[in-house]
């Protein structure tokens, strides 16, 4: 009952409040990151959602569009600007995702939303797979809070058996539990 009638209605109002108490903030890093970026404070990407649908992720943008000689996309270390590497490190270049929470994309507890080159091959490689997006994408995750970041196959299988825990079990205290430990790690570093 609470996934079907409940989540959708707390997480429209908690957006919109966190939206309007951190306008401030939102407003002063996009000024700082326009100023930075020449233009361009926003990082706009393609992500599957619940259902597997398409929509545009929101963050800050933190790395330059720095190309090499060839016309390729130098790596994200040497992109990454000193006011990215503070907004990364604070979790701050996440903010703009509420507005993707506020119109329904997003939840703020559910499965991190991965790229859709790297979703079409690991739905290939890992059985149920797709069953992570049952549930809308989150801004934070039961796999982030109990694995470390990975880039890898086996990595992402790990990372399945936390997010399919949570798509079976999602439930308010689940949703608080996430919530509060995601606050202990952002503000305290705790379990860094």
């Amino acid at each position: 009952m609470y996934k079907k009638y409940y989540k959708r209605t707390i997480d429209f109002f908690a957006s919109l409040i966190g939206l309007l108490l951190l306008f401030p903030v939102l407003v002063i890093v996009t000024l700082l990151l326009t100023i930075a970026n020449k233009g361009k404070p926003f990082f706009f990407q393609s992500r599957p959602g619940l259902n597997e649908k398409l929509f545009n992720i929101i963050k800050f943008k933190t790395m330059t569009d720095a190309k090499n000689k060839n016309g390729n996309l130098l790596p994200d270390s040497e992109r990454l600007t000193i006011l990215g590497k503070f907004i990364r490190k604070t979790s701050i270049d996440e903010l703009p995702q509420l507005l993707n929470i506020f119109r329904g994309e997003m939840s703020f507890i559910g499965p991190r939303p991965e790229r859709p080159q790297f979703v079409e091959q690991l739905i290939r490689e890992i059985p149920y797979y797709n069953q992570r997006h049952n549930v809308k994408p989150g801004l934070a995750g039961w796999a982030q809070l109990n694995y470390p970041y990975g880039a890898s196959v086996e990595d992402s299988m790990e990372k399945l058996k936390f997010d399919l825990y949570y798509v079976k079990h999602q439930s308010l205290m689940l949703d608080i539990l996430i919530l509060i430990r995601t606050v202990e790690v952002v503000l305290f570093g705790k379990g860094r």
